[in-house]
């Protein structure tokens, strides 16, 4: 099966897909997406929110606008990648959200970002992640027989159904999974001073994969606040519990504490 790209418009050199580009934001949101998902993940997003705030997919190299492009299969790389390219990005305030590998992924943004002399985020949003800190409690999985990758994506409810009966899609597909896999899984926490921007958490009633006990521990990485909500659902509550989330991350963001900062 040939690769072919999504025509969608994009910005910061393709990392960014589908924003409106408001006129005169208050608050840039960049949305990173969970291991196999894209910036499609947060394509209903942009219109859940009031027109001062940007809402930004992040499209990550491997899928939909950018098949032709390698996967990384390490985090450090993949983060000082984006940090480049959102440079030109952070002329107004901005706010991170990630779910799952992108929980983590926008916490080491953060933490580049902040490294390279630009201002922490207004409030960092981690969702269905563990905290970075917290030792793997899965097996590794990203370098296993394809059957075994296919079981974990089945039991996550990670990918449509219907992909699966669709063994040159599946296969795919595949190169770009195993390197998200990668990215989470060959992840190596290094300790640094807290960050002093706010960090609110959320964690699904249901969710096997990350329990939300083990979200709970992201409040050691700041000194800024940490507020936790847990929304009903599995490890993709961030689409089954969206309302309830979206609802949550525009509350936060318009709190007159944070427009401050």
């Amino acid at each position: 099966m040939n690769r072919t790209a999504t025509t969608r418009a994009t910005r910061a050199h393709g990392w960014i897909v589908g924003a409106r580009r408001p006129a005169a934001p208050s608050v840039r949101l960049f949305c990173l997406p969970y291991a196999g998902g894209g910036a499609s993940a947060y394509a209903a997003w942009p219109a859940l929110f009031p027109d001062d705030i940007d809402v930004c997919p992040v499209e990550l190299p491997g899928r939909l606008t950018r098949w032709s492009e390698n996967a990384f299969a390490q985090a450090e790389p993949l983060v000082q990648a984006l940090a480049t390219a959102l440079e030109g990005e952070l002329d107004v305030p901005y706010a991170l959200f990630g779910h799952s590998m992108g929980a983590l992924l926008a916490f080491e943004l953060a933490r580049a970002l902040r490294g390279r002399g630009a201002a922490e985020p207004r409030v960092l949003f981690v969702s269905g992640g563990p905290a970075p800190q917290l030792p793997r409690r899965l097996p590794l999985i990203h370098d296993q027989p394809d059957d075994v990758v296919v079981a974990r994506l089945r039991d996550l409810g990670a990918v449509p159904e219907d992909v699966y009966a669709e063994p040159e899609l599946l296969e795919l597909l595949m190169p770009t999974i195993r390197a998200d896999f990668s990215v989470v899984e060959t992840y190596t926490h290094r300790p640094e001073p807290p960050l002093g921007c706010p960090v609110v958490a959320f964690a699904g009633t249901r969710d096997r994969e990350v329990p939300p006990d083990q979200v709970a521990p992201w409040h050691e990485q700041t000194t800024g606040g940490f507020t936790r909500h847990v929304l009903p659902g599995d490890h993709f509550f961030v689409h089954s519990a969206r309302t309830a989330l979206v609802d949550t991350v525009r509350a936060e963001l318009d709190r007159p504490e944070r427009k401050e900062q």
